[in-house]
């Protein structure tokens, strides 16, 4: 499939036996790009192409999803998705970046800095989380009920079918809205997304609750070493909502923040026109 803007030759490495795919486009100071559940790296698409003029960007794709492979038998917790993006890194020998994350891609692009803080230079942060919480919004919660869960997520494709007009204000174009589903085509091939909404770590007897806690406790570290953070985020966001917005206004007091009221979940697809100088500024200061 032809993805529109999504013009990138695809680069893969190889951990434990399954190919992980990953985009690096353009030269100078690195932006390592995270994403989240259901997205893949295709969300940062436009961000790619403007910033790639000036810096180094790689944009991972989590193991299961996007360009990645799928497997069925695999540890998708939150541990082992740092740890994927740490081999990527170490990898490609990056000593130095700057984070962008969104949704999931928060706890995973944070849980990496948080393990290396002083390689970190700026951050930018858009509708995520990356410390507990006990809210989840009831049609997510269902989605991670016994059985029907797996058929509701793997079966009807009842996340990422939906987050194509639930997550933006703005429509998408059809041929936008079809290319975030591509790679989530089959029951098979959409075992990340089921797995991703069943390791929200709510509680302590969670697998993922240790490495959430971590990556929590190592927000302090960053703020410490006065690492500027950008803070972009959508007002209108059913699941990260003005909750999470002003605990990351209470962590980070001294963050640059654009609260786009009428911007949704995916709020680089609604506001990236808004959002475009802001990120060149920031990341170029």
């Amino acid at each position: 499939m032809v993805y529109p803007e999504y013009s990138f030759p695809s680069q893969f490495l190889e951990i434990s036996g399954h190919r992980l795919h990953y985009l690096d486009e353009g030269k100078g100071p690195v932006i390592v790009m995270v994403h989240g559940n259901p997205t893949w790296s295709y969300y940062f698409r436009r961000a790619i192409s403007l910033l790639s003029a000036t810096h180094r960007v790689i944009a991972i794709d989590h193991m299961g999803c996007g360009l990645s492979d799928k497997p069925q038998a695999y540890p998708y917790t939150l541990a082992q998705h740092i740890s994927n993006l740490r081999t990527l890194l170490q990898s490609l020998a990056i000593k130095r970046y700057s984070l962008m994350v969104h949704d999931w891609g928060g706890a995973i692009g944070i849980g990496c800095a948080v393990q290396s803080p002083e390689q970190i230079d700026r951050i930018v942060v858009m509708n995520t989380a990356a410390f507990r919480s006990s809210r989840i919004p009831l049609r997510i919660r269902i989605c991670r009920w016994p059985v029907v869960g797996a058929l509701l997520v793997r079966g009807l494709n009842g996340f990422a079918l939906p987050a194509r007009y639930m997550a933006v204000v703005r429509p998408l174009p059809q041929d936008i809205a079809k290319a975030y589903i591509a790679p989530y085509d089959s029951w098979q091939n959409r075992v990340a997304i089921h797995r991703f909404v069943r390791d929200i770590p709510l509680d302590e007897g969670h697998v993922s609750y240790p490495a959430l806690v971590t990556v929590e406790e190592g927000l302090a570290g960053l703020r410490a070493r006065r690492v500027p953070l950008l803070l972009l985020w959508g007002g209108r966001d059913f699941c990260f909502n003005d909750t999470f917005y002003s605990e990351w206004c209470e962590r980070f007091p001294e963050a640059e923040k654009h609260y786009f009221a009428d911007g949704g979940h995916y709020i680089l697809e609604d506001k990236f026109d808004d959002i475009a100088p802001l990120l060149q500024q920031f990341l170029t200061a």
